[in-house]
């Protein structure tokens, strides 16, 4: 998921993030606002950075699949035997 300047303001230009969602809180908020669990994501290799909680606007928040290629598929396939 991004999150950007759209779901809150302490994520706008340079400070969006995209977050790999974990749980969605069910504590009551105000109108329109939900906080997000999950762990922010380097592009590059399609690793989890650091466990994040986030406070957002669900109006704001953008689900969509980011175009890098995710690093298990730069990889060569692994051979395995049985027994060892």
């Amino acid at each position: 998921m991004l999150i950007d300047g759209q779901a809150s303001v302490q994520f706008g230009g340079d400070r969006a993030l995209w977050l790999r969602v974990t749980s969605v809180c069910d504590k009551p908020t105000y109108h329109g606002w939900i906080w997000l669990t999950g762990y922010s994501i380097n592009l590059a290799t399609d690793e989890a950075l650091a466990r994040r909680e986030v406070f957002a606007q669900i109006a704001g928040l953008q689900i969509q699949r980011h175009t890098s290629t995710p690093s298990h598929q730069n990889k060569a396939p692994t051979t395995r035997r049985r027994g060892v």
